[in-house]
């Protein structure tokens, strides 16, 4: 019964996609042709051809074999997933950039050299020459050479990019652009104090704002984990801090700012119980999609000669608690 509502809530995961009925069936190996007895078979053709509202069927395996999933479709009239195209489609729906986009590509290469042999195998049992005049080449050698060629694309696509956005974050440091972060205080997990140290008044000012917020009567862990930086560094000579915690950074000359990023990137996962990981997760697998669900993911960078992925997420201690009891391993 888990792994039928495990199967339907991956279905559910797409929009538009509903679930109209479910069998549990015994099945032979999903890499043999025939991967259903000749009574189960019969039987799943007869719901399938008689059913109106099923447009496709999702076969709960990893992975399919080429043959099998030709076969299926051939008696059954729609179109059949096995686990591997499913999560594949979840990420395709996902990938809202280039970046993203590139990834499902390269992830998609594995699937497009299976379906080759497929087809050049039915190919061959036709008339012909397997070679492609003038090339020295067989038409299969030609397709893989042609498949290894857009691989080597997208990687170098994916690599241009990744330089560009590095090179993006190094000019936004030079110019200085502020990232600016507005909280409300009744609602809030982290307060930053932003303190002027150069002013004549600094002191008195840091009074006057911990005696606003404490009779806004926030929760006292809250007031424990602010975090307060002192601005203006580079206008106090000899500057020392004064408070142990405190972060130095002068926002005109660029001093300090990658350490307060650090320090409120630390912060926010600390206070909201939460933490950056990166994880290897199989593409026909289950991981991918529950991650997409309760995690946030940051990146998802594809390794499809594994059939996996290594996928960044900022996940919650429980959540991630949760992960490792589903998926041990």
């Amino acid at each position: 019964e888990w792994q039928v509502a495990e199967a339907t809530a991956l279905v559910h995961t797409l929009d538009g996609w509903s679930v109209v009925q479910t069998m549990v069936v015994s099945t032979k190996s999903p890499d043999r042709k025939l991967v259903f007895g000749k009574g189960n078979f019969q039987h799943l053709t007869e719901k399938i051809r008689g059913s109106r509202d099923i447009t496709c069927v999702f076969l709960n395996v990893e992975r399919m074999a080429a043959p099998t999933k030709k076969e299926l479709e051939a008696a059954w009239g729609v179109e059949v997933f096995d686990r591997f195209t499913v999560v594949l489609h979840i990420f395709r729906c996902n990938a809202r950039t280039r970046e993203a986009r590139l990834q499902v590509a390269l992830a998609e290469i594995p699937l497009h050299r299976s379906n080759l042999k497929r087809d050049v195998a039915h190919l061959h049992r036709g008339a012909g020459s397997r070679y492609i005049m003038g090339s020295g080449e067989s038409f299969l050698q030609v397709q893989q050479r042609l498949l290894r060629e857009k691989e080597a694309k997208i990687r170098k696509a994916l690599d241009r990019l990744r330089r560009k956005r590095h090179l993006l974050r190094q000019q936004r440091a030079r110019r200085e652009f502020p990232v600016v972060s507005v909280v409300g205080y009744t609602n809030c997990d982290l307060i930053v104090h932003v303190r002027d140290v150069s002013h004549p008044e600094a002191e008195l000012q840091k009074r006057s704002v911990l005696s606003t917020l404490h009779s806004l009567q926030l929760p006292a862990p809250l007031l424990h984990s602010m975090v307060e930086v002192h601005n203006k560094v580079d206008l106090v000579p000899g500057y020392s801090p004064t408070e142990p915690n405190a972060v130095p950074v002068s926002a005109l000359l660029g001093h300090g700012l990658q350490e307060l990023k650090a320090e409120l990137d630390a912060a926010v996962l600390k206070a909201t119980g939460r933490q950056i990981l990166t994880l290897r997760v199989r593409l026909a697998g289950a991981q991918l999609s529950w991650l997409y669900k309760e995690a946030t993911v940051q990146d998802v960078d594809v390794i499809p000669e594994d059939g996996a992925a290594d996928v960044t997420v900022i996940i919650s201690d429980s959540a991630y608690g949760k992960f490792r009891k589903l998926f041990p391993g």
